[in-house]
């Protein structure tokens, strides 16, 4: 512990945000570049180093965070980013991407403004690859065992960074041309710039990882024959079976799913496109859903330059503070955050019919109508109770051109034939089944992240993807070494 009397000598400061009048003129990310290193020693020594840290607990990788933070304000970075590296395959994704309920449950949350151990996190896993830290880790032997990854999304990129360190010849199959699941075609520029994640690429090819693009297991290669042809399969496809709307007009034209919409815009970045199909351009746009998803199409659409741009939540919007008595510290609260999406669509009044940040919230859809060519142009909505029964008197009607479903998804898409191929079960809600070794029914066929899990955060996906690693390695040898963070029965901490 650095400074004892930190936390109450030093308040709260975060990575500040670039003016929004600039940064909706690019996709870079929206931070100001090099502002973060000259505030975090002394926000991490805001660090109580409590004693029982709950942050571990409410961490699903049991980051070592008083340690790393304490490490910070020393301003000992080598030895940060060994501490953070040894629970964290990717802390330059989860810290820019995770919501980090680490923060929730501080200790010094209890009644102050939480450390920003998101930022604190950041800022060790960027010095650490400028100063040449994170050199790839190629294993010292081969084992002869070799394991097939189906999904390069954040658990199965985890599981086979670690399986390829343990010494075993991994291989990774990807449906997409490049790498990286919804990181790469999901998540937009302004919130994570693909040069984070093709960083990590050339270090796992480095390490000796093998990868598999455009390749759909179940299509392109029969599922059996690469259960034959490798000693365990790990399957970490994600849960990308969207979830339906069934009202009236949806069948109009400029209704889409967001991950119809964001990969597209993603896609123009990466230049393949030189104008999305699907750009928001002089649209009115409602996105339904009040998730972080919906957040990116968001600011997706304000970059594309939408004429408005409304985000409809059915929920009612939460208070600026913690309610003790339904979540209680140290659970994750479900407060008002205001995003950088809505931060600018606030700024830049992008959504008339909003009262403020471009939510409407306790609203739901209840049908779409369209013109003569079959093309959508208008929402009717109607305010809901907290029961989400509607409100007599409150239906009202908004324009809309172009629609974007953000309501989440079931669970793994069994077009491509994998699943049934394999004759792997599912549960009840649709995700794969799978015993507490992450094992499913088939011998050698494993099972991580949100297609088992269900959809989740990316700091569960990277635990995960450790965790069935440690399970195949020992499914494999006999033992391991590799560390399991969580079992696939625990969940994040709830009353």
């Amino acid at each position: 512990m650095a400074d004892p009397k930190g936390f109450m000598r030093t308040p709260r400061q975060e990575w500040p945000r670039r003016p929004v009048e600039e940064r909706v003129r690019d996709w870079a990310e929206v931070y100001v570049p090099g502002a973060l290193l000259p505030v975090i020693s002394a926000q991490a020594d805001r660090c109580m180093d409590c004693g029982i840290p709950f942050c571990h607990d409410a961490c699903p990788l049991g980051n070592l965070i008083p340690e790393w933070n304490d490490l910070v304000s020393r301003e000992d970075w080598r030895a940060a980013s060994e501490r953070l590296h040894a629970t964290n395959n990717f802390p330059e994704f989860t810290g820019r991407l995770c919501p980090a309920p680490c923060e929730a449950g501080c200790v010094l949350a209890i009644n102050q403004p939480a450390v920003t151990i998101k930022n604190v996190e950041c800022a060790i896993a960027d010095r650490a690859w400028e100063e040449g830290f994170t050199p790839p880790c190629p294993p010292e032997r081969l084992s002869g065992k070799t394991v097939a990854v189906i999904g390069s999304g954040p658990a199965g990129l985890a599981a086979a960074q670690q399986l390829t360190r343990a010494g075993h010849t991994v291989a990774v199959y990807e449906r997409d041309d490049r790498l990286g699941g919804l990181m790469r075609y999901g998540i937009p520029e302004f919130k994570m710039e693909k040069r984070h994640l093709e960083r990590r690429l050339e270090q796992m090819r480095a390490e000796g990882t093998r990868f598999r693009t455009s390749t759909v297991v179940g299509r392109d290669i029969p599922a059996a024959e690469l259960r034959t042809r490798y000693d365990a399969v790990v399957v970490a496809t994600g849960a990308t079976a969207w979830r339906e709307l069934p009202v009236p007009g949806r069948e109009l034209s400029g209704i889409h799913q967001a991950m119809e919409y964001l990969p597209l815009a993603n896609r123009v970045r990466e230049g393949d496109l030189e104008v999305s199909p699907l750009s928001a351009a002089g649209k009115h746009v409602v996105i339904v859903g009040g998730g972080d998803t919906g957040a990116d199409c968001l600011g997706t659409a304000v970059r594309d330059g939408a004429a408005s741009v409304t985000q409809l939540d059915i929920y009612a919007q939460p208070g600026a503070a913690r309610d003790e008595d339904a979540e209680p510290w140290p659970t994750y609260p479900k407060i008002y955050r205001l995003s950088a999406a809505h931060e600018e669509a606030r700024d830049l009044r992008s959504a008339p019919a909003a009262d403020a940040d471009a939510r409407l919230f306790a609203a739901s859809t209840l049908r779409f109508a369209g013109d003569g060519a079959g093309h959508v142009r208008s929402l009717h909505l109607v305010e809901v109770d907290e029961l989400r029964q509607p409100l007599p008197g409150t239906g009202r009607m908004i324009p809309a051109d172009l629609v974007l479903l953000a309501l989440g998804f079931s669970g793994p898409d069994r077009e491509d034939g994998l699943i049934d191929q394999l004759g792997l079960e599912l549960e009840p809600r649709g995700t794969l089944a799978r015993d507490g070794g992450f094992a499913t029914n088939v011998p050698g066929v494993f099972a991580a992240g949100d297609a088992a899990r269900g959809q989740s955060l990316i700091v569960w996906a990277v635990a995960e993807g450790r965790a069935v690693a440690a399970a195949v390695d020992r499914y494999l040898t006999g033992s391991s070494w590799l560390p399991a963070p969580i079992s696939p029965y625990d969940r994040p901490m709830a009353v």
